[in-house]
């Protein structure tokens, strides 16, 4: 990951969005996106990667009533590290409509999760990037770990990691006794040496197992902004795991705030063409991923 700070542009008006292409279905979730508000009251870590983005709950909120999602998942961003309370006060703020994925340290004590759990977390998310040098016998461990406390409560784990990592960790992961969720696809860019062989082994995996797939942030994998090339892979993951699939905007988009987010909504009417495949990916499946029925 590179060791620049990215300047994180003004967001878009909601007003301005792409309206959905589809009809969309009643509880549909944003299943990826996260919050930040002022720094004075919610500082970042020592070394961001991007500085504050202009992504409050307030205009969170907006995008959603104008794009008819009406559930979203705020999912902890590195910005933050494992200090949650952004996250949490927006989780509070939204009441039931949202659900939250944190980040904790290994010393997190048992009462802080269950606390995080009342507020509306449903998830640990392991940040992979943070742990790219360690031996993949270690990120295993660490995994395992994980899974043990997430299954104490209820939750599941998802990996914000590397494509290289995912591949490393594909004969684990297959034998995994736990819901697990891959961001971005899998997140398997071919300037980082992964290919489609790699990406075969993913869906076989997923396919065989308990893993999830997010269908979110396609501009991480197609930089040049050419989806078209995406959908070969979209329709596989969907194909591969019709009941474990979800999507996420990504949103804010950092460090690009002024990405349409409805377009990016709108890949679903190429991606999953069928309106109850749609209605799966952006209702039942997140729906009891993140216990939104509770």
């Amino acid at each position: 990951m590179s060791t620049a700070i990215l300047t994180s542009k003004p967001m878009r008006d909601a007003g301005s969005l792409t309206r959905p292409a589809f009809s969309m279905p009643g509880e549909a979730c944003d299943s990826h996106v996260h919050v930040f508000e002022a720094a004075a009251k919610y500082p970042s870590v020592e070394t961001p990667h991007y500085t504050l983005p202009d992504g409050s709950l307030e205009k969170l909120q907006r995008m959603t009533e104008v794009l008819a999602l009406r559930r979203f998942v705020i999912v902890q961003p590195s910005y933050y590290g494992t200090d949650n309370r952004c996250m949490l006060d927006a989780l509070s703020a939204a009441g039931a409509r949202a659900r939250g994925v944190a980040m904790v340290g290994e010393n997190c004590p048992d009462e802080e999760l269950n606390a995080m759990h009342l507020r509306g977390v449903r998830a640990l998310r392991l940040d992979l990037f943070l742990r790219s040098s360690w031996p993949t016998a270690d990120i295993m461990a660490y995994i395992e770990r994980s899974v043990r406390r997430t299954q104490a409560i209820g939750w599941h784990v998802q990996f914000y990691t590397p494509g290289w990592v995912v591949r490393d960790l594909l004969p684990f992961l297959a034998g995994l006794d736990a819901d697990f969720v891959i961001d971005h696809m899998g997140y398997m860019l071919e300037s980082d040496g992964l290919t489609h062989a790699d990406f075969d082994r993913l869906i076989d995996v997923i396919r065989g197992g308990r893993g999830w797939i997010k269908l979110s942030a396609p501009y991480r994998l197609a930089k040049d902004g050419n989806f078209d090339r995406l959908k070969p892979m979209a329709r596989a993951i969907i194909d591969a795991a019709p009941d474990r699939v979800i999507w996420g905007s990504d949103w804010p988009h950092i460090p690009e705030g002024g990405r349409d987010t409805g377009t990016l909504l709108n890949l679903l009417s190429e991606w999953a063409p069928d309106a109850e495949a749609r209605k799966r990916i952006l209702v039942s499946n997140p729906a009891k991923l993140f216990k939104f029925e509770e």
